[in-house]
């Protein structure tokens, strides 16, 4: 007598925030060229490009680095902070389909987690439109002894919803958040915003994440799982 098989559900899903659930990383470039401007350098698009999805202590030794710049990296992130945060008070527009994707999981039951490299006193304004609520846990980018793209945000999220990171998808829109996220074992699914992402065993690339639900995420993590164990 045959029956059918069980269906393998992710044990959770994780998701990055800037650019993969709000739009917000044109934000981040405004606050960016602001803050070099006032230091004495200039900003370039391609200066922006290499940034993104880059950890805070990153952008900000960048910046101090640039020709014209005479400040320490400290004071740089607390200045692109402050620059990102007055423009957040007028809010961060979702990504397409990204609350309905969101408000999927939650209904479900699978756990999901926030893995950003944003600090902490940002998480919540950042998100706002779609609800720091609408997940289990989050993972600030000053919570992690290293940010994207080591794998310890996206293990230390795992670590925390007790589940393994090998049976998870992570959703993500740069490639310093995939290869976070690759190196981590989980299933990659990348929306990009900016830059384009190349592809990448375990990755899946989209372009949108209108239509993605619950279903598609089973058949994902159903095909990672089954690569993984080498069947």
């Amino acid at each position: 007598m045959s029956s059918t098989p069980t269906r393998v559900l992710p044990q959770a899903v994780l998701f990055d925030m800037d650019g993969t659930l709000i739009d917000s990383e044109g934000l981040w470039g405004e606050a960016e060229a602001e803050v070099v401007a006032e230091l004495g350098g200039v900003w370039t698009e391609e200066d922006h490009r290499r940034n993104v999805g880059g950890a805070a202590e990153k952008v900000g030794r960048y910046v101090a680095d640039l020709p014209g710049v005479r400040a320490e990296p400290r004071e740089v992130i607390s200045r692109m902070q402050e620059a990102f945060g007055r423009r957040l008070a007028e809010g961060a527009d979702p990504r397409p389909g990204a609350k309905e994707l969101v408000a999927a999981v939650a209904a479900s039951p699978v756990p999901s987690a926030l893995v950003t490299s944003t600090e902490r006193h940002l998480i919540s304004s950042a998100i706002g439109a779609i609800g720091l609520e609408s997940f289990d846990l989050s993972v600030g980018g000053d919570e992690v002894e290293a940010n994207k793209p080591h794998p310890e945000p996206y293990l230390k999220a795992a670590r925390l919803l007790g589940v393994d990171p090998a049976r998870c998808v992570a959703v993500e829109d740069s490639a310093v958040g995939v290869a976070s996220a690759l190196a981590a074992g989980c299933a990659t699914v990348a929306v990009p915003m900016m830059v384009p992402i190349g592809p990448a065993e375990g990755l899946t690339v989209v372009d949108t994440l209108e239509g993605i639900d619950m279903e598609w995420l089973a058949d994902l993590a159903e095909r990672h799982t089954a690569r993984s164990a080498g069947v």
